[in-house]
């Protein structure tokens, strides 16, 4: 657990990406960066498919603070982060990763999904509120053995590349610890990664 007062505080509007590997400590990471706020959504994309995901949805819901109000939205992210960024201090999205792999499941194609990357990549350069995007890393393993697989670690990839380059701040957790890989957009930086 980090000390207080590190200089990773919450400010103003502002647009954090915190991506890691399984279990590394985003979740617990960007609540800590939220709890300081009366007002905070935690938007979780997640579905219980199976009773493992079903006992993972409960022990996460268990550990938010009681006042926080939870948006169960699996599919349509964007338009629930452009309607409620103007009534929440934080929103908490977790995650991109589960986001994409629902989206896949729906049979949406590379095309239509990155589109919808595109739109969240615009509402968190310019946020209306603080908004916290967890995601997970895929891309350090092995090559996946098939062509599904293979499909979503270069969506999540592409993803998270967008949405890095979009983000005010950017950190990577690694074994619980928090390291700041960016600070606000680099000198002489222009334009977007989205749609490229």
């Amino acid at each position: 657990m980090m000390a207080e007062n590190t200089g990773d505080e919450l400010e103003g509007p502002e647009s954090v990406l915190i991506v890691g590997g399984a279990r590394s400590g985003k979740s617990r990471f960007a609540e800590r960066l939220a709890k300081p706020f009366d007002r905070v959504l935690y938007l979780a994309t997640a579905e219980a498919g199976d009773e493992e995901m079903a006992a993972r949805i409960r022990r996460h819901r268990r550990n938010r603070p009681g006042p926080w109000q939870t948006l169960e939205e699996p599919l349509e992210v964007v338009p629930a982060v452009a309607r409620l960024q103007q009534e929440e201090q934080v929103i908490l999205l977790d995650c991109i990763t589960l986001w994409i792999a629902n989206l896949m499941g729906r049979e949406l194609d590379d095309k239509a999904i990155l589109l919808k990357v595109d739109a969240l990549c615009k509402l968190i350069e310019s946020p209306g509120c603080r908004i916290l995007v967890v995601s997970n890393e895929v891309g350090q393993g092995i090559v996946p053995a098939n062509a599904m697989a293979r499909r979503f670690r270069d969506l999540v990839g592409t993803a998270n590349q967008r949405l890095a380059h979009a983000a005010w701040r950017v950190y990577w957790l690694v074994a619980g610890v928090p390291v700041r890989v960016k600070q606000g957009k680099a000198v002489g930086e222009k334009g977007s990664l989205c749609s490229q």
